[in-house]
């Protein structure tokens, strides 16, 4: 197994997460999740390969069969990785809405669009433009 990372970029391809939100149903061979996709087998199997690789699906062999399956490991290590994210994201909610700033509005000195910028109250204004001459 890779890194958070590496699951990321392995889900960047529509087919695997199309293949990954099939396994989260159940179990399946590479010829069940063939059956449902507008792929190949051959694929189908290289996308598991690279699912796999990123630690995101496992499989067992069953006789000539390979059943594959999400490995909770790997989707936690990439749940854990975002959720850092949406912490970070929550605490900067909190202390705006601590500093009593209107929704929508930036603390101070952003740009918020062509000749605009947020003044320390969240007000917008004019934001000068240099002139420049024609040659």
């Amino acid at each position: 197994m890779l890194g958070p990372l590496d699951s990321l970029g392995a889900l960047g391809d529509p087919t695997r997460r199309a293949i990954l939100e099939r396994l989260s149903d159940r179990p399946a061979a590479v010829g069940e999740l063939a059956g449902s996709l507008p792929v190949s087998r051959p694929a189908v199997s290289q996308h598991l390969k690279v699912l796999a690789d990123a630690g995101l699906v496992t499989h067992r062999r069953d006789g000539n069969r390979r059943i594959y399956r999400i490995d909770p490991g790997g989707i936690g290590e990439l749940r854990d990785y975002l959720d850092r994210f949406w912490g970070q994201a929550l605490a900067g909610f909190k202390a705006v809405a601590e500093r009593g700033e209107p929704a929508g509005t930036a603390s101070s000195g952003i740009e918020t669009g062509p000749g605009r910028v947020n003044s320390p109250r969240g007000q917008q204004t004019n934001h000068p433009q240099e002139k420049r001459g024609t040659n």
